[in-house]
């Protein structure tokens, strides 16, 4: 008896002891800092990609000296980690404990922020200069923004997607395709069509298009959201008296469109002078189709305009934030248009080098 209690006290013993030396090792493993060359790479991971394949990886990479430690961890922890897709990249030296760390963060990921007011042409080439895209050119990303098969519901008889790209940050993970990307802001654009807009609009007798093309312009002509329903009323009491919209956002759309914008923020008498149906100082009405993104604030206004008698809006001087004088008549308007032209004599003026003598 006294035999066999010697004998499990020495099993157990020599189990603490392996199960001590288990743990230590565990730890170390776990806990000591690998140097590695891979610091300047970028560690792409697919969707679905398993974590045994993944740290099989970050091992043949030598970011992690064996993929052991970590899958003991996990066992133990009895965890089980679904890793983002996404582009990683991994400090040198680090842990293995910090490496899972990051790998349960997520990784770092290309983004495509589209702004309120921006046109296709801008869209495209924010598309082309993200790299994981893999666009050869600007064209290229063009041409995939003339593809309507994502609104032919909403408005058959769009010409490409400008508009209904919807102005959030879209981010672009390892295997994301620029389609991808540009189906997910056309949703953005459906999510809030359905939620703020539509039964609006249709009580209102408006087509999508329509809407969309009222709330381009109302995004680029005011710069405050307050001004929106105010510049929407301009726009509809214009229509409803058949007087041309005369917006310096649809000229200067017809230039893109054209390809002679010189991009300085100017409108140049050739501008004015063009021959496009998106030349509202020309042609009465709204435009053909929308002029650029509009935001949710602009979308809103374009079915809950301002009850106003407005027919013209101009600068105010006296701010700068971009806000503007609203007027019901012509003699009005231009007085405050004056207004404006003096205090930008008086800019120049201010700004003008003095000279010796």
């Amino acid at each position: 008896m006294l035999k066999f209690l010697q004998i499990v006290l020495t099993l157990s013993l020599l189990g603490l002891l392996v199960l001590g030396g288990f743990s230590g090792w565990l730890w170390y493993e776990l806990h000591t800092p690998v140097n590695h060359s891979a610091a300047t790479q970028t560690v792409e991971i697919a969707r679905g990609e398993s974590l045994d394949k993944i740290l099989q990886d970050l091992a043949a990479r030598g970011i992690i000296n064996t993929a052991l430690p970590l899958r003991v961890y996990m066992k133990l922890k009895k965890q089980e980690m679904l890793v983002q897709a996404g582009n990683y990249s991994f400090p040198s030296p680090i842990t293995p404990l910090s490496v899972l760390t990051r790998l349960q963060q997520g990784g770092d990921f290309d983004k495509l922020t589209i702004i309120e007011g921006w046109t296709r042409w801008d869209i495209a080439d924010a598309l082309h200069r993200l790299p994981s895209l893999h666009l050869k050119n600007k064209a290229e990303a063009l041409a995939l923004l003339n593809d309507t098969s994502l609104i032919k519901d909403l408005d058959p008889g769009a010409k490409n997607l400008e508009g209904y790209l919807f102005p959030d940050t879209y981010f672009v993970v390892s295997n994301s395709t620029a389609k991808e990307i540009i189906k997910h802001a056309v949703n953005r654009f459906r999510d809030v069509w359905k939620e703020k807009i539509r039964a609006r609009a249709a009580n209102m007798n408006l087509s999508p298009r329509t809407v969309v093309t009222m709330a381009s312009i109302i995004e680029t002509e005011a710069k405050l959201r307050q001004e929106r329903p105010l510049v929407a009323s301009v726009i509809y009491n214009r229509l409803t008296k058949k007087i041309p919209l005369s917006m310096d956002s649809t000229i200067v759309y017809a230039s893109k469109a054209a390809g002679t914008w010189r991009n300085d923020g100017k409108v140049y008498q050739s501008d004015i002078d063009r021959r496009s149906p998106y030349n509202t100082r020309i042609y009465a009405g709204l435009p053909p189709g929308p002029v650029g993104t509009p935001g949710e604030s602009s979308l809103e206004a374009a079915v809950f305009p301002s009850q106003t008698s407005y027919l013209f809006y101009v600068r105010n001087p006296e701010r700068n934030d971009g806000a503007h004088n609203f007027y019901a008549d012509a003699k009005s308007f231009e007085v405050g248009v004056q207004k404006l032209r003096a205090w930008e004599a008086r800019q120049k003026q201010i700004r003008k080098p003095a000279h010796g003598h």
